[in-house]
């Protein structure tokens, strides 16, 4: 358990670099743009696989069965949330995380959610949270699912910090929840090229996993137990 919370601080701890506006600018002035990114990038996947090793060594007690609804679940919603965290990081988006933050003309995906790669972290989380009815499951991914809501606060309020009177029309075409700035009018649907990116690599990496590699990986088949 101690070594779960260690390797689960780690991981929030990371990512609250960005969050320190001065961190973020001396690292970036030091190592440059983009070597930041890809370290960063290593570092956090890095730290993200030691929270799931350490979350799959603590004993398993249930706390509901799996059936196969769940499984469904987490079948529909991890494609939406693959196809959010890919487009999201490759779109530029001056607003939320993206490796084209700089860039001020925000891409397709900002219309739909200005925050596509937190919703993306969230929805991947909610799924397996439902599939995955057990107590180190809920402590796993329930806290990055917190992490991911609370993430889009604390970007929200930066951002209104430092855009000041800006902030307004800085948003007038996006929103935080998903499809909220279309249903109102503020913002028309568009495709483009990260997003067609992005629907291709969700399509490929979806087929791949249930085709088995997720069961290769976590040794759970979530189309064996949606089937069952």
């Amino acid at each position: 358990m101690t070594t779960f919370f260690l390797s689960l601080a780690l991981f929030l701890a990371l990512h609250s670099i960005p969050a320190i506006l001065a961190i973020r600018q001396r690292l970036v002035a030091t190592l440059g743009r983009r070597v930041y990114l890809a370290l960063y990038s290593l570092v956090s996947i890095g730290a993200l696989a030691w929270v799931f090793h350490a979350a799959l060594a603590l004993d398993y007690v249930e706390l509901w069965a799996p059936a196969a609804w769940q499984a469904w679940i987490a079948i529909w919603l991890v494609p939406i949330a693959l196809f959010f965290l890919v487009a999201g990081l490759i779109s530029p988006n001056p607003l939320s995380i993206s490796f084209r933050r700089g860039e001020q003309e925000a891409g397709a995906i900002v219309a739909i959610t200005r925050h596509p790669v937190l919703w993306g972290f969230f929805l991947w989380t909610l799924g397996h949270l439902i599939a995955n009815g057990d107590v180190r499951s809920v402590m796993l991914f329930g806290a990055l699912g917190i992490f991911s809501i609370v993430g889009m606060a604390m970007t929200e309020r930066r951002n209104r910090r430092r855009l000041g009177s800006a902030w307004s029309s800085a948003i007038l075409h996006s929103s935080v929840f998903p499809f909220a700035a279309m249903i109102g009018g503020r913002a028309l649907f568009g495709i483009d090229r990260p997003m067609i990116i992005a629907l291709v690599v969700t399509a490929l990496v979806t087929i791949w996993l249930l085709a088995g590699g997720h069961a290769g990986l976590f040794g759970a088949d979530p189309l064996a137990v949606a089937t069952s």
